[in-house]
């Protein structure tokens, strides 16, 4: 039987045929064809019927690149082959030859990156002349200062943790009973009732807005007397009064008590006094309208 390829690198005149992974026969010879293809001259030993829309595969023997020829038969189809007839035709890369294919797009981006990377290193030698260099190298220098400095505060700071590890283990007893007496105080709270507590409150002030409510409307003595005019001013002038009154009492007592504690005769009654009295009945009068 024969087969037609475009190309047949690896395959030698010796190697394999296989149908099912068993060898059926081996490649007698191969040639050129007018038309530049390689035909393929397969010796088939075995009696396994093959079909003729059976296909003859160019594979990969082995990771190094040997070819051999698997078969792939059609057994629905009962039209069988006889000597002299062809093949249908299909290859299949083996190892070595996907690696390489992968490899050639992976090798002109490898050639890229390196052009890159030339680029970079000039520009970057350019970027850096003398004065760069040894910017940079003093810059390193204050680097390691720096970081002796840190190590030296690291230290001291080492030194003073462990000279006041005493001192702040204390402090941190004291933490430990001044938030154990915060939870008790909370728990105080939580048991005194405290929503009773403000809607007590709550009622109370309800109570003190009733009652400036109705001092505002006027109602009660203290709301006629924060809101009748009137009223206060019979108030204001009769403490006047009561306050002139007892000024004249003070400087004139005789005016008012005429009594003997000595057995003297009682002093007669003076008639310019009326007015006095006139003044104390117009005081109680008042005090009577404020009460």
């Amino acid at each position: 039987m024969y087969v037609i390829y475009d190309s047949v690198e690896g395959l030698e005149s010796s190697s394999l045929v296989r149908l099912k992974g068993v060898t059926v026969g081996r490649v007698n010879s191969y040639h050129f064809l007018p038309n530049k293809k390689v035909e393929v001259e397969l010796a088939i030993t075995s009696d396994y019927p093959i079909s003729k829309t059976s296909i003859a595969e160019l594979s990969g023997s082995s990771p190094l690149g040997g070819k051999e020829i698997i078969i792939i038969p059609n057994d629905e189809d009962s039209n069988l082959v006889v000597s002299g007839d062809f093949l249908n035709a299909r290859s299949k890369l083996g190892l070595t030859d996907a690696l390489a294919e992968q490899m050639v797009p992976l090798k002109d981006k490898i050639d890229k990156l390196l052009d890159n990377a030339n680029i970079l290193f000039a520009n970057f030698n350019d970027i850096l002349d003398e004065k760069a260099k040894s910017d940079l190298r003093n810059s390193l220098a204050g680097l390691n200062k720096t970081i002796s400095e840190f190590s030296g505060v690291s230290k001291n700071l080492n030194s003073l943790l462990v000279e006041n590890k005493s001192n702040l283990n204390n402090s941190f007893k004291n933490l430990d009973k001044t938030t154990a007496n915060f939870a008790v105080m909370s728990d105080s709270l939580a048991k005194a009732n405290l929503g009773q507590t403000v809607k007590n409150l709550e009622k109370t002030l309800a109570s003190v807005d009733k009652i400036m409510a109705g001092m505002q409307s006027g109602k009660g003595t203290m709301g006629k007397l924060m809101n009748d005019e009137a009223m206060y001013n019979n108030f204001t002038k009769a403490s006047k009064e009561l306050e002139l009154l007892l000024q004249d009492l003070r400087l004139h007592p005789t005016r008012y008590v005429n009594v003997s504690l000595f057995g003297k005769k009682e002093k007669p009654y003076i008639a310019a006094e009326n007015n006095q009295k006139n003044k104390l009945n117009k005081l109680l009068i008042n005090y009577g309208n404020f009460t």
